[in-house]
């Protein structure tokens, strides 16, 4: 082996060997997301491993916000309602955090402070999804039920003590027919009624010939 062949060997195995400097690190994801708010007496954590439908439901409330440019101008104050802020944790460590207003005037509102846990960004305010009120609910919130605000099976009563609402098919049928009785009646006194008073037309009408 000639002295620059040796040369060129080592130099592809010392690149070969180094780590890739300009490799893209992988984006943090979260784990865990922090709800607090107005009602809330202790800060309520949800984690992916404990509960990941639910965790999901409030993540995708702000999984969007990060790389949006705000939509909309500061709403008035007053018409903001109650806030509740989302952090969302990384091993436990605050990563990214948001402001929602779930009954805001005109619809949902959320807010992007410019302080970031994992670093500065545009603050900005946004248009909330209209599951946030019921997101929010499922998640501790204090706020009234909107489970026709949830798409999909997570929606419609999760959450809810639906034990004694079973299903009784006697009974059902039972209803069923007291409802068809009722009709049968209505339109018996409905007919009783026109036959009485054709027959008092033509009561009339044979008196006057």
């Amino acid at each position: 082996m000639t002295t620059a062949t040796a040369i060129a060997v080592a130099v592809v195995l010392a690149f070969g060997v180094m780590p890739a400097a300009h490799a893209a690190p992988k984006p943090a994801v979260p784990t865990a997301a922090e709800l607090t708010g107005k009602g809330i007496s202790k800060a309520i954590v949800i984690r992916q491993d404990d509960n990941p439908g639910l965790f999901q439901m409030l993540y995708d409330e702000v999984s969007w916000l990060p790389s949006e440019q705000p939509q909309t101008s500061a709403p008035n104050a007053a018409k903001l309602g109650p806030k509740y802020t989302v952090r969302l944790l990384v091993k436990d460590a605050p990563h990214q955090v948001y402001d929602l207003y779930p009954l805001a005037a005109g619809g949902p509102r959320a807010y992007r402070p410019a302080k970031q846990p994992s670093g500065k960004k545009t603050a900005g305010w946004f248009f909330g999804r209209l599951s946030m009120s019921e997101s929010l609910r499922l998640s501790g919130a204090p706020l009234k039920a909107k489970p026709d605000v949830v798409h999909g099976g997570i929606g419609g009563g999760i959450g809810e003590d639906v034990a004694g609402k079973e299903y009784d098919p006697v009974q059902s049928m039972s209803d069923v027919f007291t409802e068809v009785r009722r009709l049968f009646l209505l339109n018996g006194a409905i007919l009783v009624i026109i036959l009485s008073g054709l027959a008092g037309m033509a009561f009339l009408i044979r008196r006057r010939i």
